[in-house]
C-alpha cells in the first residue's frame, strides 16, 4: 500500500493540514516535529496529506487529563447518537501516518488509529478518526450517525457495501467549544480515484480483488486474464455491480447519498467489496406530512434524488471506462479504446451509460434495472433484454456497419434487415410522437437504394459529397405542418489530378419544402417471386425477415406471431419545393458546367434528398435515429445531430 507519513501527533486538537507533493514509491516519511516536505517528482506527482505539530502545545498526558475532565451535558442532538458507541481518545493509539486516499475536506482533519481498549469489540483493529472542525462539518458527522437507524434492519448489507461508522468522540477543548470526531472503518489506503490514477491500476486492482473464477462468476463470466479490453470490461462490471448494490441499498431505505464520487468510494481488501462513503449529506426521500399535495411532492422528490444519484454513478462509470476523463488533454487518444468496450453486445455499454446520464431525470435508469442490464451481465447469464435494449442494439449495429463504409452484398442485406426490424419495433408510431421527436437536425448515414461511386463512371464534372443533413422544424404548434430543409455539402474537383487531390471549390445545395404530417399505414404487398437472384429485392428481404421472426430468438421479442400485412407510419404530404445552390469561389466556367455539377450531385445523392416530395412516410423515430421511406420503397437512415428545442 502506498502511504504517506506524518509527524507524531501529540494532540488531536493541535494539528493542521498541509499538502505537499511526493513520490508514492518512497517509504514512510520519518517523524519530525517540523513541517514535513516530500521529495518532488516532476513526472508523476501525487498530493499527500500531512500534518504539522506545534511544539508549544500540551503533551499527550495533558490531552488525556483533559479528556478525563467532566464533559458538558449532552444536548438533544447528541442524545440522538446514543445508538452508536461514544469513544474516548484514550481508546486509540494514533498512527504516525495517514493514507492518501483518506483525504477529506478543508474542515476535516484525518487520523489513522488502532483501538487499544481491550474491552472494545474493535480491539486491535485499524480505524479512521475524522475530526470535524466547523459547525457545518459536525452536522455532517452527526447526520452520518443518525441515518444508521434506518439501515439497521439489514445490517449485513450495510457492513458489506458502505463505510462503517463505529461511533464518535465528543470532548470539550481549551477554547470552550466542543470538538466532534467521527470514528469509522478503514478500508485501504486508496480511494477508487487513486486506484485509477496508478499506471498499473489494472493488475493491481485485479490482485486486490483476488480476481479468480469464483469472483468473475458474480458478473456472469467464467474466464480470467485475456486481452486488456476483456480484463477492463470484467473489472468494470464487478465494480459497477457492487456500487449499484450499495446505492440501491440506500435507496430502498428512503435515502439518497448525494455525494457519490470516486474520492468517496473505497475498495476493501478484506471482503473485496466496494464501500460507499459515509452518509454525512444523505437526504431523506420523504417529508413527514399527511397532506395529499405533500405526498405528491414526496414522489417527485424521490424520483429527483434517485436521478441525481444515478447521474453521479454514470459519471463514475464513465471515468472507470475511460480513466483519461480525469485529464481532458488525452481524452481523444483513448476514444477508440472506449468504443471497443461500450460498442460490444450491440452497444449495451452505451445504452447503460446514456440511461445513467439521461438529460431528463425521469428517463434515468434505477438501480434494479441497471443491475439487470445486459452490459453488467456476462455471456453465461441468461438475460431477457427489454424492448428498449433491443431497439438500441439494432440501431447501434446498423450505424456501426454504415461507419465501416464497406457496402458489399452481405452488409447491405444486413442493413436492410436491421432497418425492417427497427420499423416493426417503432415505439413512436402516433403522429403526436413524431411531432415531438422529429424536429431537429439529422445526418444521413445510409440509403437502401442504389449507391454510385466516383470511380465507376466518367462524369463531365467531378463532385465529392460531404455531409448531408435534413433539418426539420415545426411551422406552428397549432397544426401539423413541418418545414424540411435538405442541406448538402459538396466539393467540385477541377483538373485531372482529382484521384490524388480532393481539394476544390466548396459548394452547398439547399432544398426546402413544407410537409403536412398525418397518420397512415405502410402496406406489405404479397408479390409473386420473380426469377433471378436479386438479394436487394424488398420481397426477398421481407421473406428472410419473416423466416427470422419465426425462430425462437425473436419470437419473444417481436410482438407479431407472423409477418404483418401493414404497419402504422407517419404519412408525409409535401408542398412546393425550392432549390438553392451556393459556391464559395467562382467557377469561371459556363452555365453548362454549373448544370453538370447539379446533375452530378443529383446522381450521387439519394433522389429523396434532392426532391423532398419523394419522401412519403416516416417509419421509425426515437431520440437517436430516424428512418424515412421514399416513393420507390428505399429507406433513408439518419442519426440526430441536434435537437430543435424551440419547437418543443
Amino acid at each position: 500500500m502506498a502511504l504517506c507519513g506524518i509527524g507524531w501527533v501529540p494532540r488531536v486538537e493541535s494539528v493542521e493540514i498541509v499538502y505537499f507533493s511526493g513520490n508514492l514509491s518512497k517509504g514512510l516519511i520519518r517523524s519530525s516535529p517540523i513541517r514535513l516536505i516530500g521529495k518532488s517528482s516532476s513526472s508523476n506527482q501525487r498530493h499527500f496529506l500531512g500534518v504539522r505539530c506545534s511544539p508549544a502545545r500540551k503533551s499527550v498526558s495533558s490531552m488525556e487529563s483533559e479528556e478525563n475532565a467532566p464533559s458538558a451535558q449532552l444536548d438533544s442532538a447528541e442524545e440522538e447518537l446514543e445508538h452508536v458507541t461514544r469513544f474516548k481518545i484514550s481508546d486509540f493509539k494514533i498512527i504516525d501516518r495517514v493514507s492518501i486516499g483518506l483525504g477529506g475536506r478543508a474542515d476535516e482533519i484525518i487520523f489513522e488509529a488502532s483501538v487499544k481498549n481491550a474491552k472494545s469489540p474493535l480491539y486491535d483493529s485499524r480505524v479512521v478518526l475524522r475530526r470535524l472542525t466547523t459547525a457545518q462539518a459536525q452536522r455532517r458527522g452527526k447526520r452520518a450517525i443518525q441515518v444508521l437507524k434506518k439501515l439497521v434492519r439489514r445490517r449485513l448489507m450495510y457492513h458489506s457495501y458502505s463505510v462503517q461508522v463505529h461511533g464518535y468522540i465528543s470532548s470539550p477543548t481549551s477554547s470552550g467549544r466542543g470538538s466532534f470526531t467521527l470514528v469509522h472503518g478503514y478500508h485501504g489506503s486508496f480511494s477508487l480515484r487513486h486506484w485509477l490514477q496508478q499506471s498499473d491500476w489494472l493488475p493491481t486492482l485485479e490482485a486486490t480483488l483476488v480476481l479468480d473464477e469464483e469472483s468473475v462468476r458474480r458478473v456472469g463470466d467464467d474466464t480470467v486474464g485475456g486481452p486488456a479490453v476483456s480484463r477492463q470490461l470484467r473489472l468494470i462490471r464487478i465494480l459497477m455491480r457492487d456500487l449499484l448494490i450499495g446505492v440501491n441499498y440506500l435507496h430502498s431505505h428512503g435515502l439518497a447519498h448525494t455525494e457519490l464520487r470516486l474520492e468517496n468510494v473505497h475498495i476493501s481488501p478484506v471482503d473485496r467489496h466496494i464501500k460507499v462513503g459515509i452518509l454525512g449529506n444523505a437526504a431523506d426521500f420523504y417529508e413527514n406530512s399527511s397532506n395529499s399535495s405533500a405526498l405528491d411532492n414526496n414522489l417527485d422528490r424521490r424520483q429527483m434524488m434517485i436521478a441525481f444519484d444515478m447521474r453521479c454513478v454514470g459519471f463514475m462509470m464513465a471515468k472507470m471506462v475511460l480513466r483519461e476523463l480525469m485529464d481532458p488533454l488525452i481524452f481523444m487518444k483513448f476514444k477508440s479504446f472506449l468504443m471497443k468496450i461500450l460498442d460490444r453486445n450491440w452497444g449495451a455499454g452505451w445504452n447503460l451509460l446514456s440511461s445513467l446520464l439521461a438529460t431528463k431525470p425521469s428517463k434515468r435508469i434505477s438501480c434494479l434495472d441497471a443491475l439487470r442490464h445486459p452490459f453488467l451481465c456476462g455471456p453465461r447469464w441468461r438475460v431477457v433484454p427489454s424492448m428498449d435494449i433491443i431497439r438500441w442494439g439494432l440501431g447501434s449495429t446498423a450505424v456501426r456497419i454504415t461507419e465501416e463504409y464497406i457496402y458489399g452484398q452481405h452488409q447491405r442485406s444486413r442493413l436492410s434487415y436491421f432497418i425492417e426490424l427497427m420499423e416493426m419495433l417503432n415505439p413512436n408510431s402516433k403522429p403526436k410522437n413524431w411531432l415531438d421527436l422529429l424536429p431537429g437536425k439529422w445526418r444521413l448515414v445510409y440509403c437502401t437504394g442504389r449507391h454510385i461511386g466516383l470511380t465507376l463512371r466518367q462524369p463531365p464534372a467531378r463532385v465529392l459529397i460531404g455531409d448531408v443533413h435534413l433539418s426539420v422544424s415545426r411551422a406552428s404548434k397549432l397544426n401539423t405542418d413541418l418545414s424540411f430543409t435538405s442541406d448538402i455539402g459538396f466539393t467540385v474537383m477541377i483538373g485531372r489530378d482529382w484521384p490524388h487531390d480532393k481539394t476544390g471549390i466548396i459548394g452547398k445545395l439547399q432544398v426546402d419544402s413544407l410537409f403536412r404530417l398525418t397518420a397512415g399505414r405502410r402496406l406489405y404487398l404479397k408479390e409473386e417471386k420473380t426469377k433471378g437472384n436479386f438479394t436487394m429485392d424488398p420481397s426477398n428481404v421481407q421473406d428472410s425477415l419473416a423466416k427470422k421472426l419465426s425462430g425462437k430468438k425473436w419470437r419473444k421479442a417481436i410482438p407479431f406471431k407472423e409477418f404483418p400485412s401493414s404497419l402504422p407510419v407517419a404519412k408525409l404530404a409535401s408542398g412546393d419545393i425550392e432549390v438553392i445552390m451556393n459556391l464559395v469561389d467562382a467557377l469561371n466556367q459556363d452555365v453548362e458546367t454549373a448544370r453538370n455539377i447539379v446533375q452530378e450531385v443529383r446522381t450521387l445523392l439519394p433522389p429523396e434528398m434532392f426532391d423532398l416530395s419523394k419522401l412519403v412516410c416516416g417509419t421509425y423515430v426515437d431520440s437517436r435515429l430516424l428512418v424515412l421511406r421514399g416513393v420507390n420503397g428505399s429507406a433513408l437512415l439518419f442519426t440526430r445531430s441536434c435537437v430543435d428545442e424551440s419547437s418543443r
